[in-house]
């Protein structure tokens, strides 16, 4: 066995292309969330999410089986891009949970003016082209199901504390979150304003405010 070819020199040549390999399927995804956003799934080409990361056309299969199996890893990657964002608001024990919640809404606010309201939501956007199609309804439920837990808890807290009635079924005010704010969000990047996100905030908040927590 030559120097050349040592079990040591193998493995660390097998790591720098184990890292490697992850850092291009990180890119692609990244790459994906970015266009997905904008464009949707069935409008974007997989060509076209190579050409930007600067991958050989060919090697596309080599990180993803499918272009379906690449949707997937968008939502994943996604998915796991927002809790982090939700996680740094909701999670901030330094402001009020109410006040958590209004930071979040605040920064999603400015990142959709940011992005000249291109972008919006990227889950909401795929749940309503793939509205049904078992390909992907069940990874993109997962996702808002995981979104209403961490508001859930956000809401509990503000229960503990007082802020809410005590009566209010915090998963149920969750769940009517995230369904208002979807709907602010796609209205805002309709009109490309940021009017309806600010109604919603006002109407959920006012609703809290008023003791309207929960459906009869």
């Amino acid at each position: 066995m030559t120097a050349s070819s040592s079990p040591s020199t193998t493995s660390s040549g097998n790591d720098k292309a184990l890292k490697k390999a992850r850092s291009t399927r990180e890119r692609l995804v990244r790459c994906g969330i970015e266009v997905l956003t904008e464009q949707g799934f069935s409008s974007t080409g997989i060509d076209q999410i190579l050409k930007r990361v600067g991958v050989p056309k060919g090697s596309f299969y080599h990180y993803f089986s499918s272009k379906d199996a690449f949707g997937q890893a968008v939502i994943e990657g996604y998915a796991e891009y927002f809790a982090n964002k939700l996680d740094r608001h909701l999670l901030n024990v330094a402001r009020d949970p109410l006040d958590r919640i209004h930071d979040f809404i605040a920064d999603a606010r400015a990142g959709m003016q940011r992005y000249a309201f291109r972008r919006g939501c990227l889950i909401g956007n795929l749940g309503q082209e793939f509205g049904g199609d078992e390909r992907f309804a069940d990874a993109l439920e997962a996702v808002f199901i995981d979104w209403q837990g961490r508001i859930a808890v956000c809401l509990n807290e503000a229960k503990s504390q007082g802020h809410i009635p005590n009566s209010t079924d915090t998963e149920q005010l969750a769940e009517i979150f995230w369904m208002g704010w979807e709907g602010a969000i796609l209205r805002a990047k309709l009109i490309r304003n940021v009017r309806p996100i600010d109604h919603f905030e006002a109407y959920f908040f006012a609703s809290l405010a008023a003791g309207c927590t929960q459906l009869r």
